[in-house]
Protein backbone atom coordinates (compact mmCIF):
# COMPACT_ATOMS: atom_id res chain seq x y z
CA UNK A 1 0.00 0.00 0.00
CA UNK A 2 0.97 3.75 -0.62
CA UNK A 3 4.88 4.63 -1.36
CA UNK A 4 6.39 2.10 -4.02
CA UNK A 5 4.83 -0.58 -1.01
CA UNK A 6 6.62 0.79 1.81
CA UNK A 7 6.26 -0.75 4.94
CA UNK A 8 5.17 1.71 7.59
CA UNK A 9 5.89 1.56 11.29
CA UNK A 10 5.22 4.92 12.43
CA UNK A 11 1.57 6.05 11.91
CA UNK A 12 2.92 9.50 11.74
CA UNK A 13 4.73 8.80 8.68
CA UNK A 14 2.08 7.09 7.24
CA UNK A 15 -0.64 10.29 7.37
CA UNK A 16 2.18 12.54 6.40
CA UNK A 17 2.60 10.44 3.14
CA UNK A 18 -0.87 10.35 2.52
CA UNK A 19 -1.88 14.40 3.29
CA UNK A 20 1.50 15.87 3.38
CA UNK A 21 2.02 16.72 -0.28
CA UNK A 22 1.06 19.86 -1.72
CA UNK A 23 -1.83 19.05 -3.64
CA UNK A 24 -3.19 16.03 -1.21
CA UNK A 25 -4.78 17.98 0.89
CA UNK A 26 -6.38 20.18 -1.47
CA UNK A 27 -7.73 16.79 -3.49
CA UNK A 28 -9.31 15.07 -0.33
CA UNK A 29 -11.13 18.49 0.38
CA UNK A 30 -12.48 18.94 -2.83
CA UNK A 31 -13.70 15.47 -2.79
CA UNK A 32 -14.97 15.71 0.80
CA UNK A 33 -18.96 16.55 -0.51
CA UNK A 34 -19.07 14.93 -3.59
CA UNK A 35 -17.65 12.64 -6.70
CA UNK A 36 -15.94 14.61 -9.44
CA UNK A 37 -14.82 14.09 -12.66
CA UNK A 38 -10.81 15.15 -13.82
CA UNK A 39 -11.60 18.43 -14.86
CA UNK A 40 -13.84 18.98 -12.30
CA UNK A 41 -10.85 18.52 -9.72
CA UNK A 42 -9.06 20.18 -11.60
CA UNK A 43 -10.84 23.25 -12.13
CA UNK A 44 -11.36 23.19 -8.19
CA UNK A 45 -7.34 23.14 -7.46
CA UNK A 46 -5.24 26.45 -8.91
CA UNK A 47 -2.55 26.29 -10.62
CA UNK A 48 -2.21 22.24 -10.80
CA UNK A 49 -0.55 20.68 -13.74
CA UNK A 50 -2.38 17.52 -15.26
CA UNK A 51 0.47 15.29 -14.90
CA UNK A 52 0.79 16.34 -11.26
CA UNK A 53 -2.86 15.72 -10.80
CA UNK A 54 -2.40 12.51 -12.54
CA UNK A 55 0.54 11.55 -10.11
CA UNK A 56 -1.12 12.82 -7.06
CA UNK A 57 -4.99 10.74 -7.98
CA UNK A 58 -2.90 7.37 -8.13
CA UNK A 59 -0.66 7.98 -5.05
CA UNK A 60 -3.86 8.89 -3.01
CA UNK A 61 -5.80 5.79 -4.93
CA UNK A 62 -2.49 3.29 -3.90
CA UNK A 63 -3.39 4.24 0.01
CA UNK A 64 -7.04 3.56 -0.73
CA UNK A 65 -8.09 6.89 0.14
CA UNK A 66 -9.73 7.59 -2.95
CA UNK A 67 -11.19 5.47 -6.09
CA UNK A 68 -11.80 5.85 -9.19
CA UNK A 69 -14.50 4.63 -11.27
CA UNK A 70 -14.35 4.12 -14.93
CA UNK A 71 -18.16 4.37 -16.80
CA UNK A 72 -18.43 2.24 -19.89
CA UNK A 73 -20.04 4.72 -22.18
CA UNK A 74 -18.74 6.85 -25.20
CA UNK A 75 -17.41 9.51 -24.42
CA UNK A 76 -15.39 7.73 -21.41
CA UNK A 77 -16.45 9.05 -18.25
CA UNK A 78 -13.99 8.45 -14.59
CA UNK A 79 -15.17 9.99 -11.50
CA UNK A 80 -13.15 10.03 -8.11
CA UNK A 81 -14.07 9.90 -4.86
CA UNK A 82 -13.47 9.52 -1.25
CA UNK A 83 -12.78 5.86 0.59
CA UNK A 84 -14.13 5.15 3.70
CA UNK A 85 -10.20 5.72 4.93
CA UNK A 86 -10.50 9.02 2.84
CA UNK A 87 -13.63 10.14 4.37
CA UNK A 88 -12.04 9.58 8.11
CA UNK A 89 -9.56 12.47 7.15
CA UNK A 90 -12.35 14.83 6.77
CA UNK A 91 -11.80 16.04 10.68
CA UNK A 92 -8.09 16.15 10.35
CA UNK A 93 -8.49 18.44 7.60
CA UNK A 94 -11.11 20.59 9.28
CA UNK A 95 -8.31 21.07 12.00
CA UNK A 96 -6.16 22.19 10.13
CA UNK A 97 -8.11 24.65 8.49
CA UNK A 98 -9.35 25.92 11.77
CA UNK A 99 -5.65 26.16 12.83
CA UNK A 100 -4.92 27.96 9.46
CA UNK A 101 -7.61 30.47 9.92
CA UNK A 102 -6.68 31.01 13.80
CA UNK A 103 -3.12 32.12 12.36
CA UNK A 104 -3.47 33.60 9.46
CA UNK A 105 -5.60 36.13 10.98
CA UNK A 106 -2.38 36.32 14.02
CA UNK A 107 0.52 36.43 11.25
CA UNK A 108 -1.60 39.02 9.20
CA UNK A 109 -2.03 41.47 12.39
CA UNK A 110 1.74 40.70 13.22
CA UNK A 111 2.78 42.29 9.62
Amino acid sequence: MGKGNKIYTCPIDLTIDVIGGKWSMWIIWSLLEKELRFGELKRCIPNITEKMLIQQLRLLESFQVISRKVYTQVPPKVEYSLTDRGKKLKPILMSIREWGIEHLHQISANE
